[in-house]
Formats: C-alpha cells, structure tokens, sequence
C-alpha cells in the first residue's frame, strides 16, 4: 500500500494528543476499579478498540492506494504552421473590411474546428519571425492571431519564400517525430523573393501538406494610409491584385492546395476538410501514473468501529 501523503506534523501532534489523554483515561479508570474493589478488563477493549479506529482515520487522511499503475497517453493529430503575410498590401480593402481583418476572422473559425491539432504562427512580409512556436494552447494562439496588423514588420516588400524557409526549420526541428505536418499560408501572392529549388524539394521531400489561401480579388484593391491612399513613385494610387496565378503554381511545385477567401468566395470549410483529410499521426506520448485514492474505505471502517464503540460500555465486575 501507498500513500499520496505523508505524514506532517499536524498529525504526530494528534497522534500525540490522543496516547496523552487515552493514557490519562486507563490510568483514571483502573484508579477508580480499584477503590471500588472491581475490575475494568473491558477498557483494554475499549483501547484497542479506539486505537483501531484511530488508526484508520489517519490512514484515510494520507489518501491510500494500492500499486502503482501506468498508463499510456497519446495524443494524436497534425502540426499546422500558420503563415501570415503582414505586408502593407494585406490592409487592400478589395476584403471587407481588409485582407488582414478577413485573415483574423477566419482563422477563428478554423481553430475552433481544429482543436485537437498543434498549432503555430509565422508572421512575415520582407522577413519572417516566428510569433508562436508549436503548442496546444489555442488561448495563446487565438490571442496573437487577434493582435496581428501590418505594423508588426516595419520593412517593406514580401518575402513569401523566406517564410517557407523558416517554417522548414521549425517543422523539421525533431526529425524522430514522426508527426503529419501541414504549412498553412495566407497571402495576397505578391512576392519580390526567389524561392530556391531546394526549400520547394525539402517540402516535397518530408511529405509536408503546403495549403495556400489567397487572399483578395483578381480586380484589386486600394490600400488607405494615414487618412490617404497609398501612392507610387509616379504620384498613381497604388492598386494591389491577388496574384493568383503565382500562388496556383506555387501549389503546384510542391504538389499543395489552393484555396481563396474574399467578399464572393469563402474556402474556409474546404481549408478544414482538406486538413481533417491528411492522417493524424502520433504528436505526444508519454506513461503517466495513475492511481485512485481508497480511503474512503479506511474511512467507513473507522465509522463502523466508531458506531461499535458508542454500543459498547465499560463495565465493572467485583473482584
């Protein structure tokens, strides 16, 4: 037998307390037996009795159980890196209320329809940071998708490849997991990066699901700043398009998905599905210890004896 506790000081004082006074009780009772001429055989009953239950009571208190059991707990599913484009292009309002906001938004309904997955957050536009490392904390997650803006990277341009790059090192970290790994891109597909041969080979390579949403509309939208439209060089308000056909080749080099989100069309629930289609593998496994405290049945022993105590009095016999 076990215990979940051990035992403190609070209980040698009641120990203590209780051989004190039972003590006191046995010295009193045979004083007593004595000067009237009788015996008092049965408080060695009593004693043992009490003693018993007493015992038993303090054995419940250290929460009892029996082995040591163990058992297994696996947790299975997906890790997901999250890319976000935080370029300036991302605030076009061609996506009510702009590309980013709508980003926001559904990455909401996309967590909450895959909880069970290992989540993680790259921002990037010129360069990629990554905000949220592979976790199961959705709480955290959700929270440093709702803070996402475009001023969160300062230097212009977008680096789409620089992000596959860096998810590459994070996904690949722990090689001997044997996980299903899914890089999860949102963009508008404006890119002044060269992806090399090599990031889209390793993607192909280790069997990681690439999903691309484009976000945005083959029209285009204008990108308000400080009050103002945005303008080029020549003094011409600059007009930002989904580069989808970028984005569709891009799916295609590395044998992923496309999928696109604006005002007409919405691919979340397709995103999901696409997701839910690739095999949960093993994420997490690890023997923990399992046991049950029993004392609630020391505890029902004690008050049966403690009952059987109350029935039985001392009684007196003459010498």
């Amino acid at each position: 037998m076990n215990f979940n506790y051990e035992l403190t000081l609070v209980e040698y004082i009641f120990i203590g307390i209780f051989l004190l006074f039972y003590t006191l009780y046995i010295g009193r009772t045979v004083l007593v037996a004595k000067a009237l001429g009788t015996t008092a055989r049965a408080v060695v009953i009593k004693f043992f009795l009490r003693t018993t239950y007493f015992a038993l009571m303090i054995v419940a208190l250290l929460g009892p159980f029996f082995g040591e059991p163990e058992r297994d707990i696996i947790a299975e599913g997906k890790d997901i890196m999250v890319l976000v484009d935080v370029s300036k292009s991302m605030d076009a309002g061609d996506v009510q209320p702009s590309r980013l906001e709508k980003v926001k938004f559904e990455l909401q309904q996309l967590i909450a329809s895959l909880h069970e997955n290992r989540f993680g957050l790259i921002i990037f536009s010129s360069s990629s940071f990554l905000q949220v490392p592979l976790t199961f904390d959705m709480g955290a997650f959700e929270l440093f998708t709702q803070l996402l803006n475009t001023g969160q990277v300062s230097n212009p341009g977008t680096d789409i490849c620089s992000a596959f790059d860096l998810s590459l090192e994070k996904l690949l970290q722990n090689r001997t997991v044997n996980t299903s790994k899914i890089i999860l891109l949102f963009t508008d597909g404006e890119n002044f990066g060269t992806c090399e041969r090599k990031t889209l080979t390793s993607i192909r390579q280790f069997d990681l699901k690439l999903m691309i949403v484009g976000v945005g509309t083959n029209g285009g939208g204008r990108i308000r700043q400080n009050g103002s439209w945005v303008k080029d060089e020549n003094g011409e308000i600059v007009t930002t398009r989904l580069n989808s056909n970028y984005l569709r080749e891009l799916a295609k080099a590395t044998n992923g998905k496309y999928f696109e989100i604006n005002n007409q069309t919405n691919a979340i629930a397709d995103v999901v599905s696409a997701i839910n289609s690739v095999e949960n593998r093993l994420i997490d496994s690890r023997k923990v210890a399992v046991v049950s405290n029993k004392y609630r049945y020391f505890l029902m022993a004690a008050l049966v004896l403690i009952a059987l105590d109350v029935l039985v009095t001392v009684s007196s016999f003459q010498v």
